[in-house]
């Protein structure tokens, strides 16, 4: 890999890295406090849209993890960003839980299922039947499609559960339109995430436990990204891609003496 320059400011995802199912994972509270006694800039991510940076901070907080709520950035939070970027002060159509109501409202857009701007679709714990059938009809009469983020599964100690890309998958066979993710591995998640901590891609580093979102995104917005073994992807899944990170580490402790 081409000399590049020192890394002043980290991206981290959360789950896969900082913890495993509600666990910090070993490495995990020495990185994010070498990183806060840095003072560099850094954000924790993630694509799960259910809960609001306060509610991260303070699950975070009880497993003995100490992130700021200004650190954490959300694929909520993207979206909206994206949202007030395209359409200020908009209309949307929302199904999701308050981590993307309150970024939406944040933004000054109205949440109305009243010939709506958008259709945003994120995470919730109850998908409605109702709620779908509204998007499907709001998206057929001329609503525009947001997604947080593209995934298909999430965790939960019975197995996997739907998320937001699979029902997304259900109201574009019934609409026929594609959907805009606003989430990881879009690029874009981390370039309004730099954006609010006034860093740039050349001197920062993504860290991610997914191939397909983490190190994808991160080498798409033009960082150096850091693999870690402690999520989803194995060491033996690593060449099937036809692109690489940076570098590959067992876990976040690895990493900590390089901040």
């Amino acid at each position: 890999m081409a000399d590049r320059r020192p890394i002043d400011s980290w991206l981290t995802d959360m789950d896969g890295v900082l913890i495993h199912e509600g666990v910090p994972i070993p490495g995990a509270d020495a990185f994010l406090k070498k990183l806060r006694e840095s003072g560099k800039p850094f954000l924790v991510l993630t694509n799960n849209s259910i809960y609001t940076p306060r509610d991260l901070h303070a699950r975070l907080r009880r497993m003995g993890l100490d992130v700021p709520i200004q650190n954490i950035w959300t694929s909520a939070l993207a979206t909206a960003q994206f949202l007030d970027d395209q359409r200020p002060e908009g209309t949307a159509y929302v199904i999701g839980e308050a981590g993307l109501t309150t970024a939406l409202h944040d933004i000054g857009y109205i949440l109305t299922d009243h010939e709506p701007d958008y259709v945003v679709l994120g995470e919730t714990r109850t998908y409605s039947f109702e709620a779908m059938t509204k998007a499907v009809r709001l998206i057929n009469d001329g609503a525009r499609f947001i997604c947080t983020n593209p995934d298909e599964t999430g965790p939960s100690a019975e197995g996997a559960l739907p998320a937001t890309g699979a029902v997304a998958a259900l109201i574009t066979k019934a609409t026929g339109k594609q959907p805009y993710f606003a989430g990881k591995p879009n690029p874009l998640m981390m370039r309004t995430g730099l954006n609010t901590i006034g860093a740039h891609s050349e001197t920062s580093a993504m860290i991610g436990d997914r191939m397909d979102t983490d190190v994808l995104a991160g080498m798409e917005a033009g960082m150096q990204t850091f693999l870690v073994l402690t999520g989803l992807t194995r060491p033996e899944q690593v060449e099937d891609f036809p692109y690489r990170p940076s570098k590959v580490v067992d876990s976040i402790a690895d990493l900590v003496d390089r901040i």
